[in-house]
C-alpha cells in the first residue's frame, strides 16, 4: 500500500544527498514529486531528477532560489499548474561554511541566513498559503541539523540560522494547527551526503568524526527519508511542533563532540 498515494510533495534542495533520498522515497510511496535545486548549482535538474523519474515518471524539476520570493512563488504555481495540488513541503535547501567567528563578514552571515532561515520562511509561507487554500491540511517538515542545539565552532551563522528554524517550526505548530498543517522537525546528525565526502573518504579524519557517535557510524541519508517519510504520512497526524534527532546518539553524547 503506496502511503502518500495521491499527494503532491515539494523537496527543496533536492539535486544529492537527503533532499533527493526523500524525494525518491516520496515517489516510492506514490506521492507525486516536485524536486528544487539552485539554479547555478552543480546539480542540473535533469541530472538531479532522473533517480526520481524512474519511480515517478510524472516527477517535475523546478530550480529557484528559496531566498527569492518571486522565484518561491512562482516555483509553486507550476507545482499547482501541473498536480493540482500541494500537500507536503520539505525545506531542505541550505548551506554551509567553516570560518572563526571573528573572520566572518556580513555578505557571509547575510548569505547563510537568507538561504537557511529566510529560505525556510518564504518556501514555507508559500508552501502553507496554497494548503489552506486547498482546505484539506497539509505537512510542512524542516530539515534542520543537531546545531539547533549543539555548538559548532567555526560555523556560527550555520548553527544560528538552525536554532530560528527549530523556533519558526516550533511558531508554526501553533499558527497552522487551526488549519490541520502539521509542522515538525528534522535534525540529522552525520550523514554521509556529498557534503561530507572528503571526511568520509579520509579514515583519519573519518575515525575522529565517528569517535563521538554512539552507534560509531554515519547516517544515511535513505534513514532520514524514513523519518521524513512518517511526518508527511497520515500516521503522523497527531504529531506537531516537534524535532526529531536522526544521529546515532549524538546530542546525548555532546561532552565529547
Amino acid at each position: 500500500m503506496n502511503s502518500l498515494k495521491g499527494k503532491v510533495a515539494l523537496v527543496t534542495g533536492a539535486g544529492s544527498g537527503i533532499g533527493q533520498a526523500i524525494a525518491v522515497r516520496f515517489a516510492q510511496e506514490g506521492a507525486h514529486i516536485a524536486i528544487n535545486m539552485h539554479p547555478g548549482g552543480k546539480h542540473t535538474g535533469d541530472e538531479a531528477i532522473e533517480p526520481i523519474t524512474k519511480v515517478d515518471p510524472d516527477a517535475l524539476s523546478v530550480p529557484a532560489n528559496v531566498n527569492v520570493r518571486a522565484e518561491v512563488e512562482n516555483m509553486v504555481q507550476q507545482i499547482v499548474q501541473k498536480f493540482g495540488r500541494l500537500d507536503i513541503c520539505v525545506n531542505n535547501a541550505g548551506i554551509e561554511f567553516k570560518k572563526p567567528f571573528l573572520d566572518i563578514t556580513d555578505d557571509e552571515w547575510n548569505k547563510v541566513l537568507s538561504v537557511n532561515l529566510y529560505g525556510s520562511f518564504v518556501v514555507s509561507q508559500v508552501a502553507a498559503r496554497q494548503m489552506v487554500k486547498q482546505g484539506q491540511g497539509g505537512k510542512l517538515i524542516f530539515i534542520s541539523s543537531i546545531h539547533e542545539d549543539v555548538p559548532f565552532p567555526q560555523y556560527a551563522p550555520y548553527c544560528a540560522s538552525k536554532g530560528g528554524e527549530r523556533m519558526l517550526m516550533r511558531n508554526l505548530a501553533l499558527e497552522l494547527a487551526q488549519y490541520k498543517i502539521n509542522v515538525n522537525n528534522i535534525a540529522p546528525g552525520a550523514i554521509a551526503t556529498p557534503i561530507n565526502q572528503k571526511v568520509l573518504d579520509n579514515p583519519e579524519e573519518l575515525k575522529k568524526a565517528i569517535e563521538p557517535i554512539p552507534l560509531a557510524r554515519f547516517g544515511k541519508p535513505e534513514e532520514v527519508a524514513a523519518l521524513a517519510l512518517f511526518l508527511a504520512g497520515s500516521e503522523s497526524e497527531y504529531v506537531t511542533g516537534s524535532t526529531y534527532y536522526v544521529d546515532g546518539g549524538l546530542t546525548q553524547n555532546v561532552t565529547k563532540y
